[in-house]
């Protein structure tokens, strides 16, 4: 059987009960870091005076090495407890899972997937926009086209839309949102239950002010929906379905969201 094992994203005692029976039941564990998982481990046997099985195997599996690993894989791997750990927070957001979970399915592989620690949800409630349709953006590229891009369609997608990104590049994206939506509200979460633990809201600038030169940490950022695109008659999913050249779609877009129209198109090219 498999099972995909969420790990706490800081505090060590959001893990929950579920988990660390996984954990300790396990005959082989496929992990994101070994190290990590293995540390992890050790702190349960220490805090909790968990028992672990005596030998497990400790597999790496990343996004570097996970379609080989996979095409790999025969299904009789599974004929004992494997679970899947990345090294904090749930498998399949940002870290790899979800094509362990296809296997199972395509292979009847039995599997199953523990709740637990998430950043992006975590930030989404604390940022207390009341809009409960969200859409999770992931991490934008790291420059050029693609990043502007990518920007724009998460600005404007109409929802509240969640953004991870590293403290390398967190002031160039509080630079990009001011000069894009410079009264766009927008709220970041640095280091989620760890011991700095901060919360930032208002508009870009606001934010980048508050924020100082301390950009150190793990970063989720969410912005606040488009009112303009959510209050129109006709979206861009409507647009998008009309038989119209690409370039009148994007003048269209552009009307209703405020996006530049060609940023709106060079995105339109991309789908």
């Amino acid at each position: 059987m498999l099972t995909l094992v969420p790990t706490p994203i800081g505090n060590i005692g959001d893990i929950s009960l579920r988990a660390i029976e996984a954990l300790s039941n396990a005959d082989t564990l496929l992990c994101e870091d070994t190290r990590v998982t293995k540390k992890l481990i050790q702190i349960l046997k220490e805090r909790y005076n968990t028992t672990f099985k005596e030998e497990q195997n400790f597999i790496s599996l990343h996004s570097h090495n996970e379609k080989e690993f996979i095409e790999k894989l025969d299904p009789s791997f599974f004929d004992e407890n494997v679970i899947y750990a990345s090294d904090a927070g749930m498998p399949g957001i940002s870290d790899p899972g979800q094509a362990l979970v296809r296997y199972a399915q395509d292979n009847g592989v039995k599997y199953d997937v523990l709740p637990g620690a998430n950043a992006l949800l975590t930030a989404f409630v604390a940022s207390g926009f009341v809009d409960t349709k969200m859409l999770f953006w992931g991490f934008l590229p790291h420059k050029g086209k693609d990043r502007e891009i990518s920007l724009q369609g998460a600005l404007s997608s109409g929802f509240t839309t969640i953004v991870y990104e590293s403290p390398h590049r967190l002031d160039k994206l509080l630079n990009e949102l001011s000069a894009e939506e410079p009264l766009r509200k927008i709220f970041l979460a640095k280091e989620l239950t760890k011991k700095y633990q901060r919360y930032y809201f208002g508009t870009a600038l606001e934010v980048k002010e508050k924020v100082n030169e301390n950009l150190r940490g793990e970063w989720v950022v969410v912005i606040q929906a488009n009112e303009g695109q959510n209050s129109s008659a006709i979206s861009q999913r409507d647009i998008l379905e009309l038989d119209l050249p690409k370039k009148v779609q994007a003048k269209l877009i552009s009307k209703i969201t405020g996006e530049n129209t060609k940023v709106c198109y060079e995105r339109l090219l991309h789908l």
